[in-house]
Formats: structure tokens, sequence, C-alpha cells
């Protein structure tokens, strides 16, 4: 649905596309010298490396995919060679010969353009839609990764806003009855990704689950009784202190707990005598329980119990590599984060990363045993 019935389709896929772009220029805008490249870390990619990367994908989907599924050539000698994250080992992302910032951004600005005359040339195109809301998406989600890597390096916070309060409404559980429910994407409601599709029954027992995500406060007494803090988190003249970017602030005990990575959010539930939700709880919750639920999206990503797998009759689609290889070994995720665009939100979406994973805006919410 289209919040404004006045703006056709190709027309809201040319805006999310360029504010997509604009938004990733905020957060690399100001990136320039050593900080291009930044140091060699399982858990960030080089800037420079990443910001083609992104143009490299919008224009292998968008423009130089042929109806056979061959590819013609880029625009950019060697492009594939160089961007390809299915191919381009990590740890030698460093040491390729990429264009600099200048002529990177030049690329993407060239193929920005030739999307747009596409789209305008061919609106009624279903494959083009399809491919344009995936590289919109695919940029939001790099522009996402740009803050964890401004958080992991230290780098200045970028100017997006901050919205990360987590007790805006009363402690305590909400009660839900659970039974059956159609766990995941509802054909024709728009693009999803082939991890959420389709829509399939299960069973859900009653439970309860927590109002609000896990604050500072809530952690703290963990950590005051023997449990590891957070990452970013240090004690300093008596008062506990978290780094946000590159500043140093006291901890604000209202705000939602973050950087915990799923090993340590299962260890508070021990501790708090409580467990993660599974994802089918998570989202059953999020569409049931909502009018008592705070912040089932737009503070921090929440984890679940549930490992990463494929629903029932799972397709792959055209971008192979973006679930399939993640299966079994990653953790699901859901709701979403302060830097995560509302079009990404959506009560289905289902993001994933390792148990070892702290350094991404991820908290938990909990449930009652038993």
């Amino acid at each position: 649905m289209l919040a404004d019935p006045r703006i056709t389709i190709p027309a809201m896929l040319e805006r999310d596309l360029l504010d997509a772009r604009r938004r990733a220029i905020r957060v690399t805008g100001d990136l320039d010298g050593e900080r291009l490249l930044g140091p060699k870390l399982e858990i960030v990619n080089p800037p420079l490396w990443e910001i083609g990367h992104v143009s490299w994908f919008q224009e292998r989907w968008c423009l130089r995919l042929r109806a056979d599924g061959s590819l013609a050539d880029s625009m950019l000698p060697d492009a594939d060679a160089l961007y390809d994250s299915a191919t381009v080992a990590h740890d030698t992302r460093w040491d390729l010969p990429v264009p600099d910032l200048k002529a990177t951004r030049a690329y993407g600005e060239a193929v920005l353009g030739r999307v747009r005359e596409r789209l305008a040339r061919e609106p009624e195109s279903e494959s083009l839609r399809y491919f344009v809301r995936l590289a919109t998406f695919h940029e939001d989600m790099h522009a996402e990764a740009f803050h964890y890597t401004r958080q992991t390096l230290g780098y200045p916070e970028p100017s997006v806003p901050d919205s990360a309060r987590a007790n805006e409404i009363d402690h305590g559980d909400i009660e839900l009855l659970g039974g059956r429910f159609q766990l995941g994407a509802i054909p024709g409601y728009g693009f999803v990704f082939d991890n959420e599709k389709w829509a399939h029954e299960v069973e859900i027992a009653p439970f309860r689950i927590s109002r609000t995500v896990v604050s500072n406060a809530d952690y703290l007494a963990y950590v005051q009784q023997g449990g590891r803090p957070p990452r970013y988190w240090k004690m300093t003249n008596g008062a506990w202190l978290e780094r946000r970017f590159d500043r140093w602030r006291l901890l604000a005990p209202e705000e939602a707990v973050r950087h915990v990575d799923w090993n340590e959010a299962q260890a508070y539930c021990r501790w708090a005598g409580r467990r993660l939700p599974s994802e089918a709880e998570w989202e059953y919750a999020a569409g049931e329980g909502a009018f008592g639920l705070a912040g089932v999206a737009g503070r921090v990503w929440e984890w679940t119990a549930s490992t990463f797998a494929p629903y029932p009759g799972f397709e792959i689609d055209p971008y192979k590599e973006y679930s399939e290889p993640w299966f079994g070994t990653h953790k699901v995720l859901r709701g979403g984060s302060f830097s995560t665009p509302e079009r990404l939100l959506r009560n289905t979406f289902r993001n994933f990363y390792t148990p070892d994973r702290g350094d991404v805006f991820a908290g938990l919410r909990t449930c009652s045993v038993g």
C-alpha cells in the first residue's frame, strides 16, 4: 500500500532509491584519508570498498542482468573482480586496486542516474521494480552497517536521530493466548526477502512477554551481581560509562541496552530466570500484542532464541547469497534499530547474525519461564 495514493509505484521506488543514497552519503560523507580503509577486522569492511560495492550491486541487478541470466559488461572495468562480495574474500578487500573516493562516488552517481532513466523508460516492468527495491534495501542495510563500523572504530556519530529509549510505558509482561498463527509474509503485500516466504501455520502455546526491551538499568543489575558488561561499558570513578561512537557518556538507565550478543543475552536470561522468545512468539506478539508492547521496532534489534532456518517450501530468490549460506549458523533478530529506515521495518523481517556479534545495535526482550 502507498501512503499517498497520488504517488505512483515507479515514483515511490525512485523516491526511496534516492533517499537510500542520501542516507548512505550522510553516514559516509565525512570519511577521508586513513578512515577510508581503517583497520582490517572481521566485523567491518573498508569503507571505500563498501561504498563501491553498494553501487556495483545496484548496477549488477538493475542494469547489467539480462533476461537469460547472463550479465552485460559493467561501466567500471574489472568491477566484478573488485566488488562481488560472493567471490572477493573479506580479508583481501583492503588491498584491492579500487578507484579513489572521487571516482567511486562518480561511479555510484552514474549507476544511479541510469537506473532512474530505466525506471522512466520501463515503469511497468515488474522485474525492474523488484530489483530496484532489492538495491534500495541493500543500500539501506549497508548504511546501517556503516553505523556499526563507526561505532566499532570510534568514529563520530552520524547525523541521524537516535531514539533508543526503552521505557515509555510501565514494566511488566503482557499475556498472550497463543494458538494457530501464520508465521511469515503473505504474498501480495510488497517486496519481501526469500527467507520470509511464505506464511505457514505454526502452533504457539500461551506465553508472557515483556512489554519493554531490557534497559540499561535492568542489565546493570545483572552486571553488579557478576554478569559481564556489554563491550562498550566501563567503570570510571565509581560511575558506569558507555561509549557511543567516539564519546564516553554516563550510562542512561532508561535506554535500551545495546551491543549485547546472543550468548550474552542468553546469560542474562539465565540470571533473570527468563528466556528469549522464539521468532514465532516475537512475530505473534508484535502483531497481536502491539497495543501493550513497546519498542517492537525502531530502537534495538531484538535477539530471539531461534536459529536462522528456511521456512517450509523455501525457494531461493535471484540474489542467492542473501539467505541460504547462513542457514543453521546464525541466530534470528527481529524488529529494527534506531538506524534502520522505516521502509525496512515490518513484523516478518528476519535479521540474522552469528551468536558472537555484539557490534550490531542488538538488545533483547524476555519471556517468562513456564
